[in-house]
């Protein structure tokens, strides 16, 4: 006999640790509520480092980290035909096993085609900084443009051709449609990365500057997540006479130019805590630097006074609601979106990942010193009721 209670399962597009942790923290909450069966389909690349045995788990398959930067960094589309005709046959092995009456998912594009098959409602985990209700500027991130004609003009290149890349990313995902006889959606890359029954923004909503929204879409406040780790064993060495700087370029910035950031903080007056994600290598000993493949992040970030990261909402948000200084050193589109918000509202620095240098790591690190962050954002509760509603109403 099925449990009277509702099935929910997440689906989270490992790309980067984000998409997985937004989903865990969401799914740890409803599960807490003990109304509902979750579970969560997830590839295991991760599982060394989050805790996911409070719910039911389907391995998924999806593309390297690797592939996905590289898509990235080459301005082309991060997913072909072929890889999202086998996301939604895997997205619909997984829904035929668990029988969910609700969906969610945080960037898998696939389950716009594989929850309409399957006629199950669907809420879509995302930001607002990709929504089509967005009022935003599109800064070009770090792709072959910038490389061959400087970033200026290569800015004027992709404004002007901005509706075709638009048009050009949405492609392989309407050819899938096609594939399974389900409506194509528009040729906007925003509507397919934002589409679902349920559109929610995981941000802080004061933030965003934002055209009237539809009824379906709607904000829950950002979502924190923190490695559940023992802190390291110099913790409790940490000297606290100078500034304190947290290093972390996650899982999706650009970790060449880890090296380059310690070595030049080494020969400044701070301490320094770096969080290297395996990603990078740091060979020399500096007697100011403490370094660790993994780190509690909500910990360093209380501990610290200046956050330098890729830029990332995660870590954007957990440094903003601490009312930390932040450095960002985006190179993908998603991060300097966020950073754009961040430098628009005066509270942050915006170095370019392929312009970071010590200089502009120097300057940017000694006006973070010299000015205390002028506007603090209160720490939003997320909305679970919000949440639940959507679940208990479908």
């Amino acid at each position: 006999m099925r449990n009277n209670k509702k099935r929910v399962i997440f689906f989270a597009e490992t790309v980067t640790l984000a998409h997985l942790t937004r989903c865990l923290i969401i799914a740890k909450a409803l599960h807490e509520t003990g109304k509902y069966i979750v579970a969560l389909a997830a590839d295991k690349r991760f599982d060394d480092i989050i805790d996911h045995s409070f719910l039911i788990r389907f391995p998924l398959n999806t593309i390297s980290c690797a592939e996905f930067t590289f898509q990235l960094q080459k301005g082309l589309p991060v997913y072909n035909t072929k890889t999202l005709i086998r996301y939604v046959k895997d997205d619909l092995t997984v829904i035929e096993q668990f029988r969910p009456d609700f969906i969610f998912g945080d960037f898998r594009l696939s389950l716009g085609i594989s929850s309409r098959l399957k006629k199950i409602p669907y809420a879509n985990i995302t930001n607002a900084y990709w929504s089509p209700y967005a009022k935003m500027e599109y800064p070009i991130p770090e792709i072959f443009l910038t490389n061959i004609f400087g970033v200026p003009f290569a800015q004027k290149i992709f404004n002007a051709t901005k509706n075709l890349i638009f048009y050009i990313h949405s492609l392989s995902f309407n050819n899938a449609c096609k594939k399974f006889g389900v409506k194509p959606l528009t040729n906007d890359m925003r509507d397919i990365y934002t589409y679902g029954d349920f559109t929610i923004y995981a941000d802080i909503e004061s933030l965003l500057p934002m055209k009237t929204l539809p009824e379906n879409h709607f904000f829950i406040g950002p979502i924190s997540w923190s490695a559940n780790l023992p802190t390291p064993e110099w913790w409790p060495t940490l000297p606290n006479d100078k500034p304190i700087v947290f290093v972390t370029l996650g899982s999706s910035g650009d970790n060449s130019l880890l090296p380059m950031i310690i070595k030049t903080l080494s020969q400044m007056p701070v301490t320094v805590i770096c969080a290297t994600l395996k990603k990078t290598t740091i060979d020399k000993d500096y007697p100011n630097v403490f370094l660790a493949e993994f780190l509690p992040a909500e910990m360093v970030v209380k501990k610290s006074d200046i956050v330098i990261c890729n830029g990332g909402s995660p870590m954007i948000y957990q440094s903003l609601v601490e009312n930390k200084a932040i450095i960002g050193i985006p190179s993908n589109l998603d991060q300097y979106l966020m950073m754009s918000l961040i430098k628009e509202a005066n509270r942050g620095y915006l170095i370019r990942a392929g312009q970071a240098n010590p200089l502009l790591i120097r300057e940017a690190v000694n006006k973070a010193i010299e000015n205390t962050p002028s506007s603090h954002y209160e720490k939003p509760e997320l909305a679970l009721n919000k949440i639940m509603a959507l679940i208990d109403l479908n």
